[in-house]
């Protein structure tokens, strides 16, 4: 086992050695992106696979945090409890997503397996060394604390100033657009989370969840379909509704 203070370091790699890193799912939208030949194998040589069943923890707010993850396949939500006993949802994440940066005492939320998850688990000493030893992996993972910025004033907006109905009109159109990146169906949704966590995120309660969800039904910008997906009818009405053009 690798020491904190120590990379493990393959000799002799050949390039079709790779796997299975050169042909992870994840890997291209993921912080491994712009890695290849030595460097995937550098990344694949201090990581370990962890596997988590839906609904389950991948860990809790409150524990240690010495640990970095890169989701491969399955979806997360990130949440905090308050005094008070309230969750607030302040994130979902899918295949390529990081997380665990944040934090390095102890975990300031809980992330839960959403669906059967797979991750690759750093030590987070070990990743800081792959930082610098891999300048692709520095830039790379810069551009994505870049995007989860943006994200952030996106969600501040989204609780502070936007009526119910177009805060569901914005989840809908940002699912659907991260699920296109993954080869989903453009212009469909799948919800793999409930519509009591898509009110946690939201801010709203679940009865006013689903009677918006109604609302768009209605309205023909979706169509419900089995199997917890949504077909968006008109995409650009849903837009400009989430906009607060409409």
């Amino acid at each position: 086992m690798n020491t904190p203070s120590q990379l493990a370091e393959p000799q002799n790699i050949a390039l079709e050695d790779v796997h299975p890193c050169a042909t992870c799912g994840a890997r291209p939208l993921g912080v491994c992106a712009d890695l290849k030949g030595h460097e995937l194998h550098s990344m694949a040589s201090n990581s370990d696979t962890v596997h988590v069943e839906a609904g389950q923890a991948l860990f809790h707010e409150g524990d240690p945090n010495p640990y970095v993850f890169n989701v491969v396949e399955g979806a997360v939500k990130l949440y905090r409890l308050l005094p008070d006993g309230r969750r607030q949802i302040t994130g979902f994440l899918f295949q390529g997503d990081f997380l665990g940066l944040g934090g390095r005492g102890v975990a300031n939320f809980t992330a839960e397996a959403l669906t059967p998850l797979q991750t690759c688990r750093f030590k987070r000493n070990n990743f800081d060394q792959l930082l610098n030893a891999l300048p692709a992996l520095e830039h790379r993972l810069v551009a994505l604390a870049g995007d989860e910025l943006m994200a952030a004033q996106e969600q501040i907006v989204l609780l502070g100033r936007k009526t119910a109905k177009e805060r569901l009109a914005s989840f809908l159109v940002r699912l659907s657009a991260r699920q296109h990146q993954l080869g989903g169906p453009p212009d469909q949704v799948h919800l793999p989370m409930t519509r009591l966590d898509i009110a946690d995120y939201l801010g709203l309660t679940i009865e006013t969840v689903s009677r918006v969800m109604t609302q768009l039904k209605t309205s023909g910008l979706i169509r419900l379909l089995p199997g917890n997906d949504i077909a968006i009818v008109d995409p650009q009405a849903l837009k400009a509704l989430g906009d607060g053009e409409v």
